[in-house]
């Protein structure tokens, strides 16, 4: 049995980390809200240049006239996976769960005989995966100084996609990352970006019924438009996928550290319980101690 000295000090130890997790727990439904603010701005027009995009394809006389980054150059033997992670951890199995699903998808595609490179985008998932692919990892991003995502950082990453591609490092490219619902529920998510996938139901939403409808004049043609906006939606597509992480990131932290400090609360109440018992039982011990003594005089 612990003495009470080994008691209180753990029962100090417990309400210092209690005190952690709610600061942390409290910061963290600060950023929230707006970093799922800006997640949910960003859908509508990460939804609605998809659907652009798909109106142009639709739009020309032959898919074969349609530049790679849109229809891929008709091969599958390289995947590129960029896995988008958190570079803080205490948030929950937020950053373990975006890897699991790429994972599950690495090993697919090693048993198909499919060579497989990575770029991963925050230190978890890195440190995640290199346990067990770190030979399949080309490159890694960290973003561990920015405070707040913005456009240029997502832009960067895709420019090296694109350059990438272009050099004809890969033929098919993936985006992971973690779609929010909300503060208990995310999910995560495979996107694939090249070749582009024409589907104009984004993430879930409501399909847009008079899309297939819209009738569209280019100016210039629509190859030229084309050089111009496939870049920008594939940066767009990286951009969304990188607030829906923060603000998942944001929501599976505050749910992970409301379950540490409830936790910690219990825990206290058991040391608490503990130490009473320990101590009422040395008090009982010494009183009979005390009354033998005096019975034996």
């Amino acid at each position: 049995m612990p003495n009470l000295k080994e008691l209180k000090n753990r029962q100090v130890s417990v309400k210092a980390t209690q005190k952690i997790t709610r600061a942390m727990q409290m910061v963290a439904a600060a950023k929230l809200n707006k970093a799922q603010e800006s997640a949910q701005s960003a859908r509508p027009y990460a939804r609605k240049i998809s659907i652009v995009m798909a109106n142009l394809l639709s739009s020309m006389d032959s898919s074969s006239n349609a530049p790679e980054l849109m229809v891929g150059n008709g091969k599958s033997d390289t995947y590129l996976l960029v896995v988008a992670t958190a570079d803080r951890g205490l948030c929950g199995a937020f950053n373990s769960n975006i890897v699991k699903l790429a994972t599950l998808e690495i090993n697919e595609l090693i048993k198909q005989g499919k060579q497989v490179k990575i770029i991963c985008i925050g230190k978890k998932g890195y440190d995640l995966i290199r346990r067990s692919h770190e030979e399949k990892i080309i490159d890694f991003i960290s973003l561990k100084e920015v405070k707040s995502i913005a456009y240029s950082d997502a832009e960067g990453i895709g420019n090296n996609i694109v350059a990438r591609f272009e050099q004809g490092e890969f033929d098919i490219c993936k985006l992971y990352y973690s779609s929010f619902k909300s503060v208990i529920s995310q999910i995560p998510h495979a996107q694939q970006l090249i070749p582009l996938p024409i589907d104009n139901e984004i993430d879930g939403d409501e399909p847009d019924t008079n899309s297939s409808l819209a009738i569209y004049d280019y100016e210039p043609e629509e190859s030229d438009v084309m050089e111009d906006l496939l870049p920008l939606n594939l940066n767009i597509q990286v951009f969304q996928g990188l607030l829906e992480n923060a603000a998942s990131e944001q929501g599976s932290r505050m749910s992970a550290m409301d379950n540490a400090t409830r936790n910690a609360g219990e825990m206290i109440n058991k040391l608490t319980l503990q130490y009473n018992r320990t101590r009422q039982a040395i008090i009982t011990k010494e009183l009979i101690e005390i009354i033998s003594g005096a019975e034996a005089l």
